[in-house]
């Protein structure tokens, strides 16, 4: 089986990216505003906002199958976040991703994307890792279809789509 990364300590290792947990200074500086150095200039977007402002309520998305920061291996700036929404709920466990706009198009979110999936479907009780979208984001659509997720349900009613991952042989 190829994998999509390595794994050192908690750390995910992609070609060009780390996928790290965030750090509890990292999410106080987020929700009170103050810039870190380590930050690219458009990050945090609105979605790591919203994100940071949930994990007092959810801590296990702080765990290690919980949120992440996407890190350029190549100068160690933050140019996004990844996501397992822990714990499974009946095997199906969500992933979601955003990637700032100054680093948009270069396939970081897909390569993010490919690597949580495959760690997730090493997690306990994780059957299936869904995602959902809404129609009006085409790239998000091509994120997920790009990494190997197939449409499973479409709700025209919200506008929106289920995607699923294939799970790995033998699972």
């Amino acid at each position: 089986m190829s994998h999509f990364f390595s794994v050192t300590g908690t750390d995910l290792i992609t070609d060009r990216l780390i996928l790290r947990s965030w750090t509890p200074a990292e999410v106080a500086a987020v929700l009170d505003g103050t810039r870190l150095p380590h930050w690219a200039g458009d990050f945090p977007a609105e979605g790591d906002h919203v994100i940071a402002g949930l994990f007092a309520e959810q801590p296990a998305w702080l765990g290690e199958y919980g949120h992440r920061q996407l890190i350029e291996r190549d100068g160690g700036l933050v140019v996004g976040s990844i996501g397992l929404f822990w714990p499974p709920s009946d095997g199906d466990l969500e992933i979601g991703y955003g990637v700032v706009p100054s680093r948009q198009g270069r396939g970081y979110a897909t390569e993010a994307t490919r690597a949580l999936t495959e760690f997730a479907y090493g997690a306990p009780g994780v059957g299936t890792v869904s995602a959902g979208v809404e129609l009006s984001n085409p790239s998000s659509i091509r994120v997920l279809e790009k990494a190997g997720f197939q449409r499973s349900h479409t709700d025209t009613e919200q506008q929106t789509a289920r995607y699923r991952a294939t799970p790995p042989a033998g699972r």
